[in-house]
């Protein structure tokens, strides 16, 4: 079967039909058809992915023509032709459904373009949905769910430099899944068939993540009864996934630019060289280029992890996505607690989308979980929000208001006050409630130094 793009020519005219299929032959796979009836019969033989055809045919007209066929096959790409184009006729088209409209006589050359760009189109829609689908498929939907711009072009690096080599560097705030989309690259890479290992290097001291990373000799330190295999051995042929990298100590940072460089290294204790083939892929919700500045993060380390960079968006860049948040974590949690709720208020709407979400979409759904466990009736409304989001809907005097005047940083800044506030201060439960860190929190409250937490 030829690999060829199916062009399908619809023209009752035999002239002009067998001189567009001899041109397009070189390049596309061409099937010809001199009416709407015998279109319709080869389009549902099998797959055609450009249908070029004539809009006055007898019987059935081209407009008409497309219209069944794309109720048929709504992936199907339309371009019209005639010898009486009119700007009004072209606007019809194109509302019908139409990508194109070109007049006759055909320029070859200008046709070629049309179909060159409308294929590389298709083509990016395609891989674009199958890389949703194999990531909805396999890591959940925490950060996959989205039609923003921003996350159109999330897909687009991930679907580039999934197949290469290259070192990637997940920048994001807490929250917005980092972790979910360096499971992707590892599973749409070569690597697939190998290990994915995460290490959350904050949860760990510097001691115990060079064990941790690099493995230890039995004997090497108090408590090493026994060789162990480090992260980076684990990783040999797959992936090594280093989170919060920018939380990692100095005199380790050291021994990991060493094993990406020479792809080797010694356990804890040890003297044997290993060697390794894992991919690294770090992430951070730090600046790390500050911290370069400030001391704090190896320069040569920064350049060596900063060959590719992946953005992800805070929620609150991503307004338009809530909805569709909402509406998947209110299914997934009917289904989990065996609920048949419809839905959120009006009112308890507004207050969601108009919320900062300092904790991203990881403090959504923890909200959504409240809110369908809580629950009394089959409409989710204000009384079940959390009191931190209700309280956002009405800014306490001398603070920014929580619409679009405010900057994003006192957004977040309100938000993280209403949170702590609800909870009489308690940090601990003010992260939860968040869906941050304890240690995010309180590099938060630093970076703000807003008095108001003393207050509270």
């Amino acid at each position: 079967m030829s690999d060829k793009p199916v062009v399908l020519v619809v023209d009752d005219e035999k002239n002009s039909r067998d001189g567009l299929a001899r041109a397009l032959r070189r390049t596309y796979e061409v099937r010809v058809a001199e009416s709407g009836a015998v279109a319709l019969k080869i389009l549902s033989e099998g797959p055609v992915d450009v249908m070029l055809s004539d809009l006055r045919m007898p019987v059935m007209d081209g407009m008409t023509l497309m219209q069944r066929a794309l109720a048929g096959s709504p992936g199907l790409t339309c371009i019209l032709l005639t010898a009486y184009g009119s700007v009004e006729t072209a606007v019809e088209a194109m509302r019908h459904g139409a990508t194109d409209f070109l007049t006759k006589p055909v320029n070859l050359g200008e046709l070629e373009l049309v179909l060159q760009r409308v294929l590389r189109s298709r083509q990016a829609e395609t891989e674009n949905r199958q890389l949703r689908e194999q990531l909805d498929s396999k890591f959940g939907m925490e950060n996959i769910i989205g039609n923003s711009p921003a996350m159109q072009e999330v897909f687009d690096v991930v679907r580039q430099v999934a197949p290469s080599r290259a070192t990637v560097l997940i920048q994001g705030e807490s929250g917005t899944g980092k972790e979910l989309i360096a499971k992707a690259i590892h599973q749409l890479s070569p690597r697939r068939h190998g290990a994915f290992v995460p290490v959350h290097c904050a949860a760990l001291s510097s001691t115990l993540l060079e064990s941790e990373l690099f493995g230890h000799e039995k004997g090497s330190f108090t408590g090493a009864v026994e060789r162990r295999k480090g992260r980076f051995e684990m990783a040999d042929g797959g992936s090594l996934f280093l989170d919060e990298i920018g939380e990692v100590d100095p005199t380790v940072q050291v021994k990991i630019l060493r094993a990406l460089e020479e792809r080797c290294f010694e356990r804890v204790g040890g003297q044997e060289t290993i060697e390794v083939d894992a991919r690294l892929i770090t992430a951070t919700n730090r600046d790390l280029k500050k911290m370069v500045a400030e001391g704090t993060f190896r320069e040569d380390l920064y350049y060596r992890l900063y060959v590719v960079v992946i953005q992800l968006p805070p929620l609150r860049e991503r307004a338009g996505d809530v909805s569709l948040l909402l509406n998947h974590f209110l299914h997934v949690f009917n289904q989990e607690n065996d609920r048949t709720l419809e839905g959120f208020s009006p009112d308890a709407l507004d207050l969601l989308r108009a919320y900062a979400w300092p904790g991203n979409v990881r403090e959504l759904r923890n909200v959504v979980e409240q809110m369908v466990v809580l629950s009394r009736g089959q409409r989710m409304g204000v009384r079940e929000l959390p009191a931190h989001i209700r309280g956002a809907g009405s800014s306490p005097a001398g603070a920014e208001p929580s619409g679009a005047g405010g900057t994003l940083e006192a957004l977040e800044k309100q938000a993280i006050l209403q949170a702590l506030k609800a909870v009489g201060g308690n940090r601990t439960r003010a992260a939860e409630q968040l869906g941050i860190s304890r240690r995010t929190l309180h590099r938060k409250i630093a970076e703000y130094d807003f008095t108001e937490v003393n207050r509270v």
